[in-house]
């Protein structure tokens, strides 16, 4: 139902969103601190985090973005620039094979998707358990970026799955 709903979103609310979202992203204490992120590469209608990618290696932060390998297995690869991300499968866009590994340690801050969040802290992602298994290595700030009509009061949440420090919506930060 969630994913139907978000195919609805014309083009216009998603373009607001973005600009949103952006906005309450650049105000966050935790960016201002960050030395060095790992951030998720956008696809379909998920928040942009084009330019967030790009303000942070201009600011001189470093960036890693997670390259996916076996099933449920994902590793961040720093990057230099958006563009020397590759296509990669799923319809995601990916550091190349060659680009550097960032270990958990180096990360301050990590910049999760989701289709869907809730009001506790929990997102849904797209079911492949990527970020769950990998962002519990991590002992830095993790924000989740969600379309403020994909915020909801409760998301299936279980055992495993980690609670975000803030989910950040175009109209709100939420803070756990």
């Amino acid at each position: 139902m969630i994913a139907r709903q978000a195919e609805s979103w014309e083009k216009s609310y998603l373009l607001l969103s973005d600009r949103g979202i952006r906005r309450a992203f650049f105000a966050l204490p935790e960016w201002e601190a960050a030395k060095a992120i790992f951030c998720y590469v956008s696809v379909g209608r998920e928040p942009d985090t084009r330019e967030i990618l790009g303000a942070a290696l201009r600011a001189g932060k470093r960036v890693a973005a997670p390259r996916c390998l076996e099933k449920g297995k994902m590793l961040p690869h720093w990057i230099h620039s958006p563009d020397a991300l590759v296509p990669a499968r799923f319809g995601l866009w990916e550091p190349a094979e060659d680009a550097p590994e960032a270990l958990p340690e180096e990360i301050d801050l990590a910049i999760v998707p989701c289709v869907a969040a809730d009001r506790r802290g929990f997102r849904l992602g797209h079911g492949g358990g990527y970020y769950d298994r990998y962002l519990g290595k991590l002992h830095c700030p993790r924000i989740c970026l969600c379309r403020g009509r994909a915020l909801l009061e409760c998301v299936p949440a279980e055992e495993f799955d980690l609670r975000m420090d803030v989910i950040l919506t175009e109209e709100e930060p939420l803070r756990f």
